[in-house]
């Protein structure tokens, strides 16, 4: 196992109750405010794809280092494309996301490349859980098409950990790198899963039991 792969493990362990919450139904349920119906589901996916297109393009402008300036690019290009195609799904070319979700909120606030690429991390741990949800709603509507389409978007998360852990490898120097990285990615996963919490406490709903 290598020292990245070795970094993955132990923030999945050290955020499993999180991210297993945030893996199950009642994430779908918070983020659409409990109205789980194509329209707001392909909403809410649209801004999480929005934020991220943002975040990374934003991080791409003023990264001064070369490979993670590239890495990010890449990946708001793929942002961008994920958000084009929910809009296509959504048939709405006008509709523009209001609010920024939390977890975008958190990455924007980090300014050192150690950081960013931790949170990177998180960031995609966080979303590969959501995703499965999305896929799972539509599998469950008898739409195998658009749920076939947000597999591709759990692909391309999959080549983004790749490309987070390969820099991982490049721009943690020491032990002391390491920790700050695994820091954010723990910030990523709180951001998201504390406004997982607070939506479904707003509804009256317990956010603890994992259905």
């Amino acid at each position: 196992m290598t020292d990245a792969e070795a970094f993955v493990e132990a923030v999945e362990e050290d955020n499993q109750t999180a991210l297993s919450r945030l893996g199950s139904s009642k994430s779908l349920y918070a983020d659409t405010d409990g109205d789980i119906d194509t329209e707001p589901v392909l909403r809410a996916t649209a801004d999480a794809e929005h934020a991220a297109w943002q975040t990374f393009l934003e991080w791409a402008d003023d990264e001064s280092y070369e490979a993670a300036r590239e890495a990010f690019e890449t990946t708001a290009e793929e942002e961008q494309g994920h958000y084009e195609t929910v809009l296509d799904h959504l048939g709405d070319e006008e509709y523009e996301p209001q609010e920024v979700p939390a977890l975008h909120e958190y990455l924007r606030g980090l300014e050192s490349t150690v950081e960013r690429v931790g949170a990177f991390v998180g960031r995609i741990l966080a979303s590969q859980r959501s995703k499965d949800q999305v896929v799972g709603y539509f599998v469950g509507d008898a739409d195998p098409q658009t749920a076939s389409v947000f597999r591709e978007f759990g692909d391309d998360l999959d080549a983004q950990l790749e490309r987070a852990t390969d820099l991982l490898e490049d721009v943690c120097e020491d032990e002391d790198d390491r920790e700050r990285a695994h820091e954010a990615a723990d910030g990523a996963i709180e951001a998201a899963y504390d406004e997982y919490v607070e939506s479904l406490e707003a509804m009256g709903a317990n956010p603890k039991p994992v259905c």
